[in-house]
């Protein structure tokens, strides 16, 4: 529970709208670096000019941040009146951002806070509000994104283009019912940790065989980098890819030997069900 202190702060943080700008698109609520990713995805990909779009940002530097990187984004510390918002603040703040929202004009949302269920929104908004739930992951940050969305009472087929359509700028975008979206977290949500983790591994054991930890970091991302491509513009199973790449009794062979006798595919497993299960946790289910 946040203390009745620290609620007090965030109400003020995120007052009520004293300004009336009918021109705002889209208002995304919380300034952190994938509101930004979002909306610079959105205006490089012309869904939006930069002055259409509204930022809610409590922190100075940060807001200063934002336009200079985003010229002519409109930014300040208290919502606008704007029928459609993103929320893209911290969980324990949503009650918060919701709470200022309540009393405006706000046709929809599409919320990108991690763990926060549709129905809990749902009642902090008027009746009839359109909630979308989405699972982004960071590569959004360098327009790779995969995300899975997730219609609330009140969304429509249309409600769930308009959020697509906003996080197509940065990645892929998938539509999923709002109780798979702890699976998404445990996969994709979570995943690029477990991709850095391998990145980890792959630079040290290149150190471990002699190589110099500049050279084997090198080879490691592009490997990484030039693996997930052909693995995405193939369009090729990643069984049929790995067997390409396997010549009988070669080294390759030898490797892979060696996770199939760790069982990898029983330890990936693992890890995304742990983090799924982590996720239903703190969503309360």
């Amino acid at each position: 529970m946040l203390g009745e202190v620290r609620r007090q702060r965030l109400r003020r943080a995120f007052r009520l709208p004293d300004v009336t700008n009918t021109s705002i698109t889209l208002q995304i609520i919380g300034g952190g670096k994938m509101a930004e990713a979002l909306v610079g995805g959105l205006v490089a990909n012309d869904w939006a000019p930069a002055d259409r779009l509204h930022v809610v940002e409590p922190v100075e530097a940060r807001r200063a941040q934002l336009v200079d990187a985003i010229p002519g984004l409109a930014v300040s510390d208290a919502p606008v009146a704007a029928a459609d918002v993103v929320i893209a603040v911290k969980p324990n703040i949503v009650p918060a951002a919701l709470e200022a929202l309540a009393g405006t004009d706000i046709r929809r949302v599409l919320s990108i806070a991690a763990g926060v269920r549709c129905a809990a929104m749902e009642a902090q908004l008027p009746e009839g509000t359109a909630v979308v739930r989405c699972m982004p992951n960071t590569p959004a940050l360098v327009g790779q994104g995969a995300a899975a969305i997730a219609a609330g009472q009140a969304a429509t087929a249309a409600d769930l283009d308009w959020a697509a359509s906003i996080l197509d700028a940065v990645g892929t975008v998938v539509v999923v019912d709002e109780p798979e979206i702890d699976a998404v977290t445990g996969l994709s949500g979570s995943g690029p940790a477990y991709v850095f983790h391998l990145a980890e591994a792959l630079i040290a054991a290149g150190v471990a065989e002699g190589l110099d930890p500049g050279t084997a970091d090198a080879l490691a991302r592009q490997t990484l980098l030039g693996a997930a491509t052909l693995l995405s513009e193939s369009g090729e199973d990643p069984a049929v890819l790995r067997t390409n790449v396997t010549s009988p009794g070669g080294t390759t062979q030898a490797g892979l030997e060696v996770f199939a006798e760790a069982d990898l595919v029983g330890l990936v497993g693992r890890v995304v069900k742990a983090a799924t299960e982590r996720s239903r946790e703190l969503g309360g289910s």
